[in-house]
């Protein structure tokens, strides 16, 4: 038996907790310290749902948001005992909960210019419970793994953190090889990485684990055997991928990155 349950039916919730997930990542893009690697605007699996990073507030304080799965509720908390619960279970749409958000923020004594795009949806909110508790349960293993991952790969290994824009959870490895490229007319120089990640989507068929090397040297990569179940994936993005329906348990996840990095990681070190 499976140790992943079905993600059959998370559709209409999964685009909801997004647009949520985006409202927090948004005040985090804008008041979390920055980070190089944009690790400020994730977060992080914890055993009652998602949470920001600690957001630094006038006086000395600090806030923090999470999507709290057992209450039902994104929960704001301040440092001095202040406590907002809006409720996720009420139908709100993607905007607003932003506006209830940047409000309770606001009050906490941030206020700043909020990318209200990422978030703007007018369409109802739904939040299945059940639904969620299954798509939680598949995260936390999912970030059992990528810890047990990232830790087998030492200090070159960043954390394992949800990402609101794509609504994954992923952590990366980085390599000494140094790429450079260019970004809108302006030449920029990233290590080369390798991550690890889960792609919760609207049902099992559409959810996938994933370990894409960048950069993605085809010839080298392309005509190297993967695990069973695992295939090269070309379109649209670069990378190996474990089917979410393929998946039995955490150990033979642990077996896919391992056997994509032992493939991948001499490609993105120095010599």
């Amino acid at each position: 038996m499976t140790q992943f349950p079905t993600l059959n039916g998370f559709g209409p919730t999964r685009r909801t907790l997004q647009l949520y997930a985006r409202a927090l990542g948004a005040l985090a893009r804008v008041y979390a310290p920055a980070h190089p690697k944009w690790w400020h605007i994730s977060l992080k699996v914890t055993p009652v749902g998602l949470v920001t990073d600690n957001l630094p507030c006038a006086g000395g304080g600090i806030l923090a948001g999470r999507m709290d799965f057992h209450r039902r509720a994104i929960v704001m908390e301040s440092s001095d005992g202040r406590q907002w619960e809006l409720p996720m279970d009420a139908g709100l749409s993607g905007r607003i909960m932003g506006e209830r958000v940047i409000a309770a923020a606001a009050e906490a004594g941030l206020n700043g210019a909020i990318d209200r795009g990422r978030f703007a949806d007018d369409e109802p909110g739904v939040y299945d419970s059940e639904a969620v508790g299954r798509f939680f349960t598949a995260l936390v293993r999912a970030d059992r793994v990528l810890k047990r991952h990232g830790a087998r790969l030492g200090e070159k290994a960043g954390p394992a953190r949800l990402w609101p824009h794509g609504f994954d959870l992923s952590l990366e490895w980085f390599g000494s090889r140094v790429e450079r490229y260019n970004e809108g007319g302006q030449e920029m120089e990233l290590p080369a990485q390798l991550n690890l990640g889960f792609y919760p989507g609207e049902d099992d068929d559409t959810s996938y684990f994933y370990s894409n090397p960048w950069p993605f040297e085809a010839d080298k990569l392309l005509g190297r055997s993967l695990p069973d179940g695992a295939v090269w994936h070309t379109e649209g993005w670069q990378g190996a991928m474990l089917p979410y329906t393929a998946v039995e348990d955490e150990e033979q996840l642990l077996a896919f990155a391992a056997a994509v990095f032992d493939i991948a990681s001499p490609l993105l070190t120095t010599p």
